[in-house]
Formats: C-alpha cells, structure tokens, sequence
C-alpha cells in the first residue's frame, strides 16, 4: 500500500515556474515507477511524465519535453516536478501516481493516486 499526497500547486503568471512535490508513504515506494498526469478543466486526465523505480529512465509528453523535469529520493520518499516556461495550457489539477510499468500513458495503469494539486497559469 502506498499513499501519495501532492503539494507545490498555486497561480503563476506565464513563464514562471513551479515545483511540484509527492510525498509518499509506505515501504514499497522505492519499487514503483511513478508518474506526473494532469487534468485540464472539462478534459481527461493526460500523461505529463513518469520516472522509473530507481530514477535511471525518465519520459515526457511531447507538450512539456524541455519544459518539465521529474526527478525522485527514494531516501525521502518524494517525487518532484519541476515546470519551467510555463504556458496557460499547463492550468490543470496535477496528479501524483505510482504504477507498475514505467511509463505507460494510460491512467488506468496506475495503481496508486494522490488527490491532486492545483495550477493555474495566468495569461
């Protein structure tokens, strides 16, 4: 059993950044990819970015490539989101995920989910 929370959201004016943070609790964290997916306002949850167990491989959606870095302690439990440049098609709720395979885009491949942090990039 892992539980994730998320924290780090806020309103940011375009161009700025943030860093987003996923504690996670449980002793089986360090065995889990973990991901970043996103929901926009009306639309699906999406893939943003995803990390593998021992923080060796990462992967990016094409929309935030050079933009976002996701990085992960497995010391401290904690996956970050660093987003840089950001763009007012970035607002959304930013969810936190722990699966099995290493970065598959599909949110139901997750088995673990926080309950998500807001941003908000204004124009």
């Amino acid at each position: 059993q892992v539980q994730l929370v998320e924290s780090g959201g806020g309103l940011v004016q375009v161009g700025g950044s943030l860093r987003l943070s996923c504690a996670a609790s449980g002793r089986t964290f360090n065995t889990y990819p973990m991901a970043w997916f996103r929901q926009p306002p009306g639309k699906e949850r999406e893939f943003v970015a995803a990390i593998s167990w021992n923080g060796d491989s990462t992967s990016y959606a094409s929309s935030v490539k050079g933009r976002f870095t996701i990085s992960r302690d497995n010391a401290k439990n904690t996956v970050l989101l660093q987003m840089n440049s950001l763009k007012p098609e970035d607002t959304a709720v930013y969810y936190c995920a722990a699966g099995v395979v290493f970065a598959t885009t599909r949110p139901k491949d997750y088995r673990y989910w926080g309950k998500g942090t807001q941003v908000a990039v204004s124009s």
